[in-house]
Protein backbone atom coordinates (compact mmCIF):
# COMPACT_ATOMS: atom_id res chain seq x y z
CA UNK A 1 0.00 0.00 0.00
CA UNK A 2 2.52 2.17 0.68
CA UNK A 3 4.86 1.05 -2.45
CA UNK A 4 2.04 2.29 -4.04
CA UNK A 5 1.26 5.56 -2.90
CA UNK A 6 5.21 6.25 -3.82
CA UNK A 7 4.66 4.77 -7.36
CA UNK A 8 1.89 7.49 -7.86
CA UNK A 9 3.78 10.32 -6.43
CA UNK A 10 6.80 9.61 -8.49
CA UNK A 11 4.22 9.65 -11.31
CA UNK A 12 2.91 12.57 -10.52
CA UNK A 13 5.88 14.58 -9.96
CA UNK A 14 7.31 13.23 -13.73
CA UNK A 15 4.70 13.88 -15.39
CA UNK A 16 4.10 17.24 -13.81
CA UNK A 17 8.11 18.28 -14.60
CA UNK A 18 7.94 17.38 -17.94
CA UNK A 19 4.71 18.75 -19.02
CA UNK A 20 5.84 22.09 -17.60
CA UNK A 21 9.22 22.24 -20.07
CA UNK A 22 8.60 24.06 -23.92
CA UNK A 23 7.63 21.51 -26.51
CA UNK A 24 10.14 21.08 -29.61
CA UNK A 25 8.41 22.63 -32.54
CA UNK A 26 6.15 21.68 -35.49
CA UNK A 27 7.88 20.25 -38.75
CA UNK A 28 5.91 19.94 -41.75
CA UNK A 29 6.42 16.09 -42.55
CA UNK A 30 3.70 14.04 -43.43
CA UNK A 31 1.90 11.50 -41.24
CA UNK A 32 3.53 8.00 -42.13
CA UNK A 33 3.46 6.59 -38.87
CA UNK A 34 1.06 6.14 -36.29
CA UNK A 35 0.64 4.97 -32.48
CA UNK A 36 -2.18 4.34 -30.79
CA UNK A 37 -3.01 4.49 -26.95
CA UNK A 38 -5.97 3.15 -25.64
CA UNK A 39 -8.28 2.32 -22.33
CA UNK A 40 -8.89 -1.77 -23.18
CA UNK A 41 -11.46 -0.65 -20.12
CA UNK A 42 -13.40 2.01 -22.21
CA UNK A 43 -12.63 1.35 -25.92
CA UNK A 44 -15.19 -0.84 -27.78
CA UNK A 45 -13.84 -2.16 -31.05
CA UNK A 46 -10.59 -1.93 -31.97
CA UNK A 47 -11.11 -2.66 -35.89
CA UNK A 48 -12.37 0.82 -36.11
CA UNK A 49 -9.34 2.43 -34.41
CA UNK A 50 -6.98 0.79 -36.26
CA UNK A 51 -8.86 2.02 -39.22
CA UNK A 52 -8.21 5.62 -38.86
CA UNK A 53 -4.84 4.00 -40.21
CA UNK A 54 -6.26 3.21 -43.65
CA UNK A 55 -8.26 7.13 -43.63
CA UNK A 56 -5.09 8.89 -43.30
CA UNK A 57 -3.22 6.59 -45.60
CA UNK A 58 -0.81 5.24 -43.09
CA UNK A 59 0.38 1.68 -43.68
CA UNK A 60 -0.67 -1.05 -41.47
CA UNK A 61 2.97 -1.95 -40.55
CA UNK A 62 3.53 1.75 -39.31
CA UNK A 63 1.02 1.16 -37.08
CA UNK A 64 1.96 0.58 -33.31
CA UNK A 65 -1.27 0.08 -30.77
CA UNK A 66 -0.72 -0.44 -26.86
CA UNK A 67 -3.69 -0.86 -24.56
CA UNK A 68 -3.75 -0.14 -20.65
CA UNK A 69 -6.29 -2.61 -18.64
CA UNK A 70 -6.61 -1.73 -14.65
CA UNK A 71 -6.54 -5.86 -14.72
CA UNK A 72 -3.08 -7.00 -13.60
CA UNK A 73 -3.37 -10.46 -15.51
CA UNK A 74 -3.39 -9.80 -19.42
CA UNK A 75 -6.02 -11.17 -21.55
CA UNK A 76 -5.58 -11.66 -25.08
CA UNK A 77 -6.65 -8.87 -26.76
CA UNK A 78 -5.94 -8.30 -30.61
CA UNK A 79 -3.81 -5.20 -30.85
CA UNK A 80 -0.39 -5.69 -30.40
CA UNK A 81 0.72 -4.63 -26.76
CA UNK A 82 -1.35 -4.50 -23.35
CA UNK A 83 0.24 -3.03 -20.13
CA UNK A 84 -1.21 -2.67 -16.38
CA UNK A 85 -0.31 -0.38 -13.42
CA UNK A 86 2.11 -3.57 -12.54
CA UNK A 87 4.24 -2.42 -15.36
CA UNK A 88 5.58 0.90 -13.08
CA UNK A 89 7.86 0.28 -10.45
CA UNK A 90 7.21 2.69 -7.37
CA UNK A 91 9.65 4.97 -8.27
CA UNK A 92 7.50 5.46 -11.41
CA UNK A 93 9.63 4.35 -14.08
CA UNK A 94 8.51 1.76 -17.00
CA UNK A 95 9.45 -2.07 -16.35
CA UNK A 96 7.59 -3.25 -19.45
CA UNK A 97 10.22 -3.16 -22.18
CA UNK A 98 7.43 -3.33 -25.13
CA UNK A 99 6.24 -0.15 -23.36
CA UNK A 100 9.80 1.43 -23.04
CA UNK A 101 9.81 0.84 -26.85
CA UNK A 102 6.59 2.36 -27.57
CA UNK A 103 7.47 5.09 -25.74
CA UNK A 104 11.46 5.85 -27.41
CA UNK A 105 9.83 5.46 -30.73
CA UNK A 106 9.28 8.72 -32.62
CA UNK A 107 5.79 8.57 -34.56
CA UNK A 108 4.57 11.74 -36.83
CA UNK A 109 1.31 10.65 -34.82
CA UNK A 110 0.20 9.79 -31.75
CA UNK A 111 -3.71 8.91 -30.90
CA UNK A 112 -4.72 8.98 -27.15
CA UNK A 113 -8.08 6.79 -27.13
CA UNK A 114 -9.57 7.69 -24.09
CA UNK A 115 -11.11 9.75 -21.83
CA UNK A 116 -10.60 8.39 -18.36
CA UNK A 117 -8.37 10.16 -16.07
CA UNK A 118 -5.56 7.14 -15.56
CA UNK A 119 -2.29 8.36 -14.27
CA UNK A 120 -0.33 5.78 -16.64
CA UNK A 121 -2.22 6.40 -19.86
CA UNK A 122 -1.22 10.11 -18.96
CA UNK A 123 2.52 9.23 -18.37
CA UNK A 124 2.60 7.26 -21.79
CA UNK A 125 0.81 10.04 -23.50
CA UNK A 126 3.40 12.51 -22.34
CA UNK A 127 6.79 10.77 -22.69
CA UNK A 128 5.89 9.50 -26.20
CA UNK A 129 8.32 10.88 -28.50
CA UNK A 130 5.63 11.54 -31.33
CA UNK A 131 5.88 14.18 -33.12
CA UNK A 132 1.95 15.27 -32.97
CA UNK A 133 0.15 14.24 -30.65
CA UNK A 134 -3.64 14.10 -30.57
CA UNK A 135 -6.48 13.32 -28.22
CA UNK A 136 -9.64 13.37 -27.01
CA UNK A 137 -9.16 13.42 -23.10
CA UNK A 138 -9.15 17.08 -21.96
CA UNK A 139 -8.54 17.49 -18.19
CA UNK A 140 -5.44 18.24 -19.04
CA UNK A 141 -4.33 20.17 -22.26
CA UNK A 142 -0.66 19.82 -21.94
CA UNK A 143 -0.54 16.61 -23.04
CA UNK A 144 -1.65 16.73 -26.56
CA UNK A 145 -1.24 18.97 -29.04
CA UNK A 146 -4.92 18.95 -30.36
CA UNK A 147 -8.26 17.44 -29.21
CA UNK A 148 -11.01 16.44 -30.85
CA UNK A 149 -13.82 16.21 -28.43
CA UNK A 150 -15.81 13.35 -29.32
CA UNK A 151 -17.21 9.95 -27.29
CA UNK A 152 -15.13 7.35 -27.49
CA UNK A 153 -17.69 5.68 -28.81
CA UNK A 154 -18.06 7.57 -32.16
CA UNK A 155 -14.85 6.50 -33.70
CA UNK A 156 -16.47 7.61 -37.15
CA UNK A 157 -16.88 11.14 -36.10
CA UNK A 158 -13.49 10.99 -34.80
CA UNK A 159 -11.91 9.84 -37.78
CA UNK A 160 -13.10 12.37 -40.00
CA UNK A 161 -12.83 15.39 -37.68
CA UNK A 162 -8.57 13.98 -37.40
CA UNK A 163 -8.97 13.92 -41.60
CA UNK A 164 -10.41 17.13 -41.61
CA UNK A 165 -7.46 18.74 -39.15
CA UNK A 166 -4.50 16.72 -40.67
CA UNK A 167 -5.79 18.03 -44.49
CA UNK A 168 -5.69 21.88 -42.84
CA UNK A 169 -2.24 21.22 -41.24
CA UNK A 170 -0.81 19.50 -44.70
CA UNK A 171 0.13 15.86 -42.55
CA UNK A 172 -1.38 13.94 -45.57
CA UNK A 173 0.45 12.02 -47.79
CA UNK A 174 -1.24 11.20 -50.83
CA UNK A 175 -3.08 14.65 -51.04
Amino acid sequence: MILKGFKEKSIKKQLNTFLNQPRDGFDNKKVESLGIILNADETIGFELLKSIGETINVRPNNIKVVAFTQESSEKTFSWNDCFNPKDFDWKGQIVNPEMDLFLKKEFDLLISYYTQDVLELKYMTAFSKAKLKVGVFESDPRLNDLIIKTNTKDVEIFKSELYKYLKVLNKLSNE
